[in-house]
């Protein structure tokens, strides 16, 4: 059984304030399911926005697991915003969590799958 977002996101939160990151909550969206785009910011400009990777990502080894894909990375912040405003258009009940992981790769804070 796959835990609520909610309480994924929290733990999200405890894995990046305990390697010495800092997140926030931008924008809390259904408890139960709702879809979690993560917006990372690097001490020097860079963001890069990650998203729910397609459900053929998943396999029967971890069904339970939260996958996300790389959606663009750069340093126009504004590009970002623009394409989470239009999720958020299409989709109320998403969650939008911001990161800046410090030290420690992104990669080692949440699933990414890369093909």
């Amino acid at each position: 059984m796959r835990v609520t977002t909610d309480l994924w996101v929290s733990a999200l939160l405890r894995r990046v304030f305990s390697a010495g990151g800092f997140a926030a909550v931008v924008k809390r969206g259904a408890t139960e399911a709702g879809a979690a785009f993560v917006l990372t910011r690097g001490r020097l400009g860079d963001v890069a926005l990650y998203g729910p990777a397609p459900q053929t990502s998943y396999d029967s080894a971890k069904p339970d697991e939260r996958f996300f894909v790389l959606l663009g990375a750069g340093d126009d912040p504004g590009v970002f915003d623009a394409r989470l405003e239009k999720e958020k258009r299409f989709d109320p009940d998403i969650w939008i969590v911001e990161i800046e992981a410090g030290t420690v790769p992104v990669e080692d804070l949440i699933s990414v799958k890369t093909s």
